[in-house]
């Protein structure tokens, strides 16, 4: 599937979100796997063949080809009544249309996608009558052979919802997750569903039984008991859909968080402490924009009570960050590094980062333009402060 071009066309976006089989073959668009109906009155596949008009999405003509014999009607009677020519014409090497069709609407077809399942319609009906279950939209996954996209496969939940010019706005070069615990993996699995190139992992800890019980997934006893680093355990789930998956097995410190200079984003989701001075200074130095996620969890009796916190820094603010984000010895001094954590909070704290990521990015609206955001538990309450 050429989904550089298919990406291009919302017509064929949305057939694509449809579950049509599309390709782009020398310059003509091929609906593969269209059922009709053949003289013997079997049931069928054969292949729509169209001509693409890369510059306008109104198609050049309502003509439209077809491989995989000569379609007929329930009766197994050739379609004499949309037939234009039943002479073979060769598209490509291994692409020979059998007949063309002419079915011409009064107002002819203003886009592709009316074309398409226009036609699709007149065969599939036919088919139908035989065969109630057989249909064009076979929803098959296929591989994405783009090689300039992220994903292994077509982000069909875009093209569906028509965000995929919106999504755009999302397409930096590199992103990276600092703190691979029970945040940051939640903040990857969202991440991991945009087209980012390159995803940059960094945590030098092993996986453990309990990161388990606060991430995303259920891993097997038989994985958990390898013991693989953190970074790893996630690139290899993640890689199955994202190609810029680059796990790091370090932590974050004075030493090496030069690392983080040639990243277009960073979040920061590791625990409270004095590391973060010099990550953040680094950060600042570099013009990077980041998030750092906090979570502090109290227990009160058997009650859980406490906040989450979501601080974006940005080259046009920075100053607030030092008033929000503990940086006394090694955490455990303040409400943020007591380490309770729960994985409904660990996704939510995940999720208000990412929102506020793709707001900043102009993918959701932005009127506020705040800082900080403050998620109080008993409340039920999100404080938004630090406007620009």
């Amino acid at each position: 599937m050429s989904n550089s071009l298919i990406s291009l066309n919302p017509d064929l976006q949305q057939l694509v979100a449809e579950g049509y089989e599309l390709e782009i073959v020398a310059d003509h668009l091929v609906v593969r796997n269209v059922p009709f109906v053949n003289a013997e009155r079997q049931v069928r596949r054969g292949s729509l063949i169209s001509e693409l008009n890369q510059a306008s999405r109104i198609p050049g003509t309502h003509v439209i080809m077809f491989e995989g014999g000569i379609p007929c009607n329930k009766s197994g009677m050739p379609l004499n009544q949309i037939f234009l020519s039943t002479d073979q014409q060769k598209i490509a090497e291994r692409l020979v249309a059998d007949c063309s069709f002419s079915s011409k609407p009064p107002e002819g077809y203003p886009n592709y996608y009316l074309k398409v399942t226009s036609y699709v319609a007149i065969l599939q009906n036919e088919a139908q009558a035989i065969d109630p279950s057989a249909t064009a939209r076979t929803w098959r996954v296929i591989p994405n052979t783009d090689a300039d996209s992220p994903f292994e496969y077509l982000d069909t939940a875009s093209s569906r919802a028509g965000t995929t010019y919106a999504s755009r706005k999302l397409k930096q070069e590199n992103v990276a997750i600092v703190g691979l615990g029970g945040t940051g993996s939640y903040v990857l699995d969202l991440i991991a569903k945009t087209p980012v190139r390159n995803i940059h992992l960094f945590d030098g800890d092993k996986f453990g039984q309990h990161n388990a019980f606060r991430s995303p997934g259920a891993p097997s006893l038989g994985h958990l008991q390898t013991i693989p680093y953190k970074v790893d355990h996630w690139a290899s789930i993640y890689s199955n859909m994202h190609r810029g998956i680059v796990p790091h097995r370090a932590s974050i410190d004075a030493e090496n968080v030069h690392l983080l200079n040639e990243m277009d984003f960073v979040f920061v989701c590791a625990d409270a402490g004095s590391a973060k001075s010099s990550l953040f200074a680094e950060l600042e130095r570099a013009g990077v924009p980041f998030i750092d996620t906090g979570m502090g969890l109290d227990l009160a009796g058997d009650t859980l009570h406490g906040m989450l916190t979501v601080t974006l820094s940005t080259p046009n603010k920075r100053d607030h960050v030092s008033k929000r984000v503990s940086f006394a010895g090694d955490g455990h001094e303040n409400i943020y590094a007591k380490n309770i954590q729960v994985a409904d909070l660990n996704m939510l704290n995940a999720a208000l980062a990412v929102v506020r990521y793709k707001r900043f990015l102009g993918f959701y609206d932005d009127k506020r333009r705040e800082h900080f955001m403050n998620y109080v538990i008993s409340g039920n309450t999100l404080i938004s402060e630090d406007r620009t």
